[in-house]
């Protein structure tokens, strides 16, 4: 069933653990992130980038999520990730999002400040939470690429500035967390700054989210929780799911013509991935 966001998070909140933020394109993933919360029992956020609007569009993929939601008695809550254009979050607001996500950390911080203002206030007039980035992260960022060391980390002290002078929700930090699939394939070395992630959780008020979480050892990501750490979003990893699935599965079968068989591969490896974060994130069996 789909919930407001807040629900989730404050559940969250009191039990320490982490909820799942899942990247959605399609009706595969759809089905495979509904269908690994009711196996795990576990709630979920499920999440689309503007690339993947402009790809399914917005009103078939929300009727999608609607009428898979309405199936299942796991709470569910639709986010929009890493949103640029005040048009889509706007739309996105009217359309039933219960949490909508301005990213204007590109800018400098005043008119990071002033854009994430403006949505708060057009969002907050209808009950939908707004989750803004303060910080830079490395990596693929939907259509947005940042090149090696052009990221940068989170100031702790400007955070605590940055939540209280944009009325903000949920904030999402760079404390070493990188974006894209090229960091698992490249098993590249990931590290989290743990000790900047608790100055942050200490003097901030709202929760904090973590981006660009696929691939980080599960003993950072389960460190990183009882730091403050109350959304997780992971994308990256279930594309690699996908994507492997598909592969084995046509190289075995490359008689098969039916779309049904050749993709179901595709959502039972994305949903073995999603409960597998589930209960790294300690969200298993808390609905």
């Amino acid at each position: 069933m789909l919930v407001h966001i807040k629900e989730i998070i404050k559940k969250a909140q009191r039990g320490k653990y982490a909820v799942g933020a899942f990247n959605v394109n399609n009706l595969e993933m759809v089905l495979a992130v509904i269908r690994a919360a009711e196996k795990a029992q576990s709630p979920a956020i499920i999440q689309m980038t503007e690339g993947a609007i402009e790809y399914a569009g917005l009103e078939e993929l929300v009727a999608l999520i609607k009428a898979a939601a309405g199936e299942t008695r796991v709470p569910l809550a639709i986010h929009l990730d890493h949103g640029h254009s005040p048009e889509l979050i706007k739309k996105c607001v009217q359309i039933g999002f219960s949490s909508v996500m301005i990213d204007a950390s590109a800018y400098p911080y005043q008119k990071n400040v002033h854009l994430t203002k403006n949505i708060v206030k057009l969002a907050h007039a209808k009950g939908v939470w707004v989750q803004a980035e303060l910080g830079r992260l490395e990596g693929l960022e939907d259509w947005v690429k940042v090149g090696q060391g052009e990221g940068f980390f989170t100031v702790p002290a400007d955070a605590k500035r940055f939540a209280r002078e944009t009325g903000i929700n949920v904030l999402a930090v760079a404390i070493g967390n990188y974006h894209g699939v090229q960091k698992v394939l490249e098993n590249k070395v990931l590290k989290l700054d743990l000790k900047r992630l608790a100055r942050i959780a200490k003097i901030v008020s709202v929760p904090l989210v973590l981006h660009g979480a696929s691939g980080f050892p599960g003993s950072q990501i389960r460190q990183a929780i009882k730091l403050g750490i109350r959304i997780i979003n992971i994308d990256s990893d279930l594309r690699i799911a996908f994507i492997k699935a598909e592969k084995g599965f046509l190289q075995k079968n490359k008689d098969v013509f039916d779309p049904r068989k050749i993709l179901t591969p595709a959502i039972e490896a994305m949903q073995d991935t999603i409960i597998k974060k589930m209960k790294m994130f300690g969200s298993y069996h808390k609905t």
